[in-house]
């Protein structure tokens, strides 16, 4: 919450000044509009902006194959054969995790599938997945597909955590009774971090320990949790996690993905997967044996050679982030999602919704927005003054106002437009 709050200009500009994040801004590429001013980004959620530095990072791994070819796996600056091994430690940071519990690989589904393949084991009495009612539908299609995989109906195995009668959000003590009430029948929880289209965060901490008082298994999708809320992923002792870099980790499109694999499970070298060359041990990796002995650690799971030219963009954002600090982005997107929203009240009277939690706990940097019958309408006109944003069916507005390129005058000048739009007006400003 911002104190004291105004809707005037001048306490925009001067949380701007006083802002200690102001210069990451200055390290990303904005988009302009055609008059050259540039457009107000609010659309990290589903597409992060270019760091600056992203071109030399892809150059320096260009020059490499060029002068060494493949001598560049063990010769470049940044040798290929052990490039994935540079988020480590990076990586764990991110995400509450220890190094070696998380792998930089694939996308996010492929990652999911193959933590399935190894925590999803259903037996005729514990053979149900709980997921969300609404899911991100690759979620759906994933688990769904998993289910029929082991030969089981969806419509028996698959189970269904929904909002009350009348309610956009995820009851967490709702979703705690259904496991106290179905537990003996769940092989697995998959559930998000943040809810895609609401903007919820959930409670992983307390759902994955109810979830284990039951004997479940536990995996999170943190695709819009990545970067955007603080995680701490092994101290939760969920078993699993996935999530991809395109959105708040600003890693480019169909970014290499993350994954994470608690370190109980790292160590446990008998656990089924679905394996491939470079989850093997990379000591023995050329000795072309044929029994496959995999690496500890979240590493173990990779299946082919990392993608360099894929990864380069990863580096240069997760530099950002390093510098930055995960609290300091926390501390940054809880007051200006929360001035955001207090200025959209403000100016937008009863023609707007905001359907995400007002608690500063229970949302990250996403609010989503219903414009009651003039959803669509609405993203035209935005898009019109310069704003980039997005759509969800059936009539969702979902704006992310991202710390470490948005600003407070943003969220101020988007406010003025949007309270004109649902006033009935075009915007502008």
């Amino acid at each position: 919450m911002i104190e004291p709050f105004s809707t005037d200009e001048d306490l925009a500009r001067r949380l701007d000044r006083e802002d200690p994040l102001a210069s990451c801004r200055e390290r990303f590429h904005i988009p302009r509009q055609p008059d050259g001013s540039p457009v107000i980004y609010f659309c990290g959620n589903s597409l992060g902006l270019q760091p600056k530095s992203v071109a030399a990072r892809i150059g320096e791994d260009l020059d490499a194959w060029a002068r060494l070819a493949v001598d560049a796996h063990f010769n470049a600056a940044a040798p290929w054969y052990s490039y994935h091994e540079q988020f480590r430690d990076n990586g764990a940071r991110l995400v509450g995790a220890r190094p070696g519990e998380v792998v930089m690989m694939n996308g996010l589904t492929v990652n999911l599938h193959l933590m399935m393949a190894t925590f999803y084991r259903p037996t005729a009495e514990r053979h149900a997945v709980l997921i969300e009612e609404h899911a991100f539908p690759s979620d759906h299609y994933a688990v769904a597909s998993q289910i029929r995989h082991h030969g089981l109906d969806p419509v028996a195995s698959l189970l269904l955590a929904r909002p009350a009668a009348g309610e956009v959000v995820l009851s967490v003590a709702a979703i705690e009774e259904l496991l106290l009430a179905r537990g003996r029948d769940i092989a697995l929880v998959m559930l998000p971090g943040v809810q895609y289209l609401t903007g919820q965060v959930l409670d992983i901490g307390r759902i994955a320990a109810a979830a284990r008082r039951q004997g479940c298994r536990v995996g999170i999708d943190l695709a819009h949790a990545a970067g955007n809320v603080l995680l701490d992923l092994h101290d939760t002792e969920i078993d699993f996690a996935v999530w991809c870099s395109y959105k708040y980790l600003n890693a480019g499109p169909g970014a290499v993905a993350g994954c994470f694999v608690h370190a109980r499970h790292g160590r446990d070298a008998s656990l089924p997967r679905l394996a491939g060359w470079w989850g093997n041990d990379p000591d023995t990796r050329f000795d072309m044996g044929r029994e496959f002995v995999p690496q500890p650690g979240a590493a173990g799971w990779q299946i082919g050679n990392p993608p360099i030219l894929a990864m380069a963009p990863l580096r240069a954002s997760l530099e950002i982030f390093d510098q930055a600090g995960m609290d300091a982005l926390r501390a940054k997107s809880i007051r200006l999602t929360g001035y955001l929203q207090q200025l959209i009240e403000a100016v937008a009277g009863h023609g707007v919704e905001v359907l995400t939690p007002r608690a500063t706990a229970e949302r990250g940097c996403q609010l989503s927005l219903r414009l009651r019958s003039r959803g669509r309408e609405a993203l035209a006109a935005l898009a019109a003054a310069g704003v980039v944003c997005d759509f969800r069916a059936p009539d969702v507005i979902r704006v992310a106002p991202v710390p470490l390129y948005n600003t407070f005058h943003e969220a101020w000048r988007f406010a003025s437009i949007l309270g004109r739009i649902a006033g009935g007006g075009t915007g502008g400003g």
